[in-house]
């Protein structure tokens, strides 16, 4: 299989689902609250030119168990 970018992108996308679907089901355990605390990152940036005007937002919400998903793609990546 050809490595590329598109794929690398798929596979870390992936990884963070798969680790923020399993922060949430291990949301109510009291043994890895530190696991599942989520950290929220909004970034909305915007301008209004004579011409056109944009908005665009965007919104996270990021775990350590969605890093260590992305981590665990990335490594899985690498070892195709």
């Amino acid at each position: 299989m050809k490595k590329n970018g598109w794929i690398l992108l798929l596979f870390v996308w992936l990884g963070m689902l798969a680790g923020t679907l399993v922060s949430r089901w291990l949301q109510d355990a009291e043994g890895v609250k530190f696991l599942t605390r989520s950290l929220q990152v909004h970034w909305s940036p915007s301008a209004d030119l004579a011409v056109f005007s944009y908005d665009l937002n965007f919104h996270a919400n990021v775990s350590l168990l969605s890093i260590i998903g992305a981590a665990l793609a990335i490594w899985l990546y690498r070892k195709m």
